[in-house]
């Protein structure tokens, strides 16, 4: 029985409502821009990042419906198709795109260009759309009862309950208020600090604590107990195994890459956050590259065939439809751009390739496309392994350019660029997958929502490179602030291949700590990445993990189901407002408000009523999610 026929969508195909207007592309660009920031922000500090469908859907279902007492379901679709695009253009972009940065702080290279940046962003976003668009048919139509796409059925569901549009959209509109308000507290006028620590350095040579920020506690209840619980492991390994070892049994040698230091001085004079930037984070990049190895490697059998079963999906030729919900963009248009932008990666002196490497490019995206379009219909988004796809690339694109003779500064920076373009192609084919299917359970057009998502790409990468100067200029990626950790991995990967100078004891460490947890049979990169970033990061997470845990066991169905998705919806609003004003004050930063409005040292608190403070807020961000989540109201119910 083909599922194309037997399918009927909840807004007929006969039936037209309104889809692109400027109330749904203003808002849809707002969003893109808003939610592409903030994910940008988040995933350079802890190394992930969230979907934005669900909270751009309740928000406009909120400001659609509710204020401006529109009922038109696919109008607020087309407001998450382009909001969406933002934070997965950004999530592709943050992977790679901070290497160049990192380079040229130590002077191998010129910072790059605002313009390079957002045309590197511009071609892997739109060649992630268009890539995608031929894939429609195959995937969304053809294999409807096959292809679940969990992340586009959760959007689709949430629109259809649209009577609670109005209340869920206040939930993410609280949470992003009370994370605003809570970050400009401990980052902006720096009334407590942003971290309970106890020291144990006399006891133990390492460090205990937690941060209290509301986006790094979000996270973990997004992404549930079991995920923090191996982050936090990771951490618990780095910080409280290897860092004492290191420092109990070197404390008197000095071990590369420090050069003129002592492991016993450097602990003495930075602590464990010391022996963390000098040597742990070589071992978490070791875990990182090898985690993301393997699970390309695991997903080779079902990437092969995945690709296979889809180019057979396309050579199966249909009927031709008249159908609005059959439609998308015109086929010469699309072709006619993938030719225009492959053009582009060869003419574009930011992606200093051949024209036979730029072929490479768009062959090697159109494969990641491909498998990242369907392989998120199976495992969703979360589970899509952009990184080891994007490391993969990686290394066959260094070792191209370096058989090639492009070496040197200008042999890095293609290296990247092409890196750059394949991450953001996979990740927004996977995203514009998602999308898509929402659009077909709703009943929407699919070539204005394939218009929508270009839109939303060209509004993202127009704000993302702002966004990478911004952060830079403020606090400098690869520190404690901005770890970076997916970036700082793949400078290591072609430096390494260029025959650069780097530790690889600790890096090999790495790759056989990732082994072993392989071996027991855990998810490798949570644990990888919470060996490369702070244990006080992962404590947040995992208490984030904890409060969603024992969300998970109330015994009522209704009543635990409403509690989760609130709680998402929360954490989600609550890392949207925490990445803007983390933004807002990289801009203090640049323009040196941030000291005039610090009132740390006008208080100058001892260690102690420091902690007391930090508790008594991380209490209350704490607080604010169980309000929201546990202890929130139907409102429904009581009338």
């Amino acid at each position: 029985m083909d599922n194309k026929n037997s399918f009927k969508p909840y807004i007929p195909a006969e039936k037209v409502t309104p889809e692109i207007t400027v109330t749904s592309i203003i808002m849809g660009i707002i969003l893109s821009v808003v939610f592409g920031a903030a994910n940008a922000y988040l995933g350079l500090r802890v190394g992930m990042t969230v979907s934005a469908s669900i909270p751009a859907a309740v928000i406009a279902m909120g400001v659609i419906r509710v204020i401006m007492r529109k009922n038109s379901i696919l109008e607020s679709n087309m407001v998450q198709t382009v909001g969406s695009a933002g934070e997965s253009l950004a999530a592709g972009a943050i992977f790679t795109m901070p290497a160049l940065y990192l380079w040229a702080n130590e002077g191998i290279m010129e910072k790059p260009s605002l313009l390079s940046i957002t045309i590197i962003a511009l071609i892997g976003g739109l060649l992630g759309v268009f890539f995608m668009i031929p894939l429609r048919n195959a995937l969304i139509v053809r294999e409807h009862g096959t292809l679940p796409y969990p992340e586009g059925q959760a959007c689709s569901e949430v629109m259809l309950a649209g009577e609670e549009g109005g209340s869920n959209a206040s939930t993410v509109f609280a949470g992003m208020g009370f994370a605003a308000l809570f970050k400009f507290i401990i980052d902006g006028i720096k009334a407590v600090p942003g971290e309970i620590s106890l020291n144990i350095k006399k006891l133990y040579p390492s460090a205990i604590g937690t941060q209290i920020y509301p986006a790094v506690m979000s996270v973990g209840y997004i992404c549930g107990p079991k995920i923090s619980s191996y982050m936090f492991a990771g951490g618990v390994l780095s910080w409280m195994v290897l860092i004492p070892i290191i420092v109990l049994f070197g404390s008197d040698i000095i071990m590369y890459p420090s050069t003129d230091m002592t492991i016993g001085q450097i602990f003495a004079e930075s602590g464990a956050s010391g022996i963390w930037s000098s040597y742990i984070r070589y071992i978490g990049a070791g875990a990182l590259a090898a985690g993301g190895i393997i699970s390309l490697i695991k997903s080779l059998p079902l990437i092969v065939r995945t690709f296979a079963d889809a180019m057979k999906s396309i050579s199966v030729k249909g009927t031709a439809s008249s159908l609005r919900t059959d439609k998308d963009i015109n086929m010469g248009i699309v072709l006619g751009m993938i030719v225009v932008l492959t053009l582009l990666v060869w003419l574009v002196p930011a992606i200093p390739v051949s024209p036979i490497g730029a072929v490479i490019v768009v062959v090697f995206g159109f494969f990641f496309a491909t498998v990242s379009s369907r392989m998120v219909g199976i495992v969703g988004s979360s589970n899509n392994p952009v990184s080891g796809m994007a490391i993969a690339t990686l290394l066959i694109a260094t070792l191209i350019l370096k058989f090639s003779g492009t070496v040197g500064a200008s042999g890095m920076q293609a290296a990247i660029a092409i890196g750059s373009i394949i991450c953001i192609v996979a990740a927004i084919a996977g995203d514009t997958s998602q999308d898509l299917k929402t659009g077909y359970l709703l009943g929407a057009t699919p070539w204005k929502q394939q218009v929508g998502e270009v839109i939303g790409v060209v509004a993202a990468a127009l704000a993302i490179g702002a966004t990478l100067n911004l952060l830079d200029s403020a606090w400098g990626f690869g520190g404690e602030e901005i770890a970076a950790p997916q970036a700082t991995l793949m400078k290591m990967v072609i430096e390494g291949i260029m025959g650069g100078n780097l530790p690889w004891g600790l890096i090999l460490i790495g790759v056989f700590i990732a082994i072993i947890v392989e071996i027991l049979k855990l998810p490798v990169l949570p644990v990888a990445i919470g060996i490369y970033l702070p244990v006080q990061l992962n404590a947040c997470i995992m208490v984030g993990g904890i409060i969603r845990f024992f969300v998970d066991k109330i015994k009522n169905d209704e009543k635990r189901e409403k509690a989760v998705n609130n709680g998402i919806l929360f954490s989600s609003g609550m890392i949207a407002g925490e990445g803007l004003v983390g933004i807002l004050l990289a801009l203090f930063a640049v323009f040196g408000v941030a000291d005039k409005i610090d009132v740390s040292g006008m208080l100058n608190l001892p260690p102690w009523a420091s902690n007391i403070g930090c508790l008594v807020l991380f209490g209350l961000v704490i607080l604010s999610l169980l309000s929201f989540s546990v202890w929130k109201k139907d409102k429904k119910a009581d009338k």
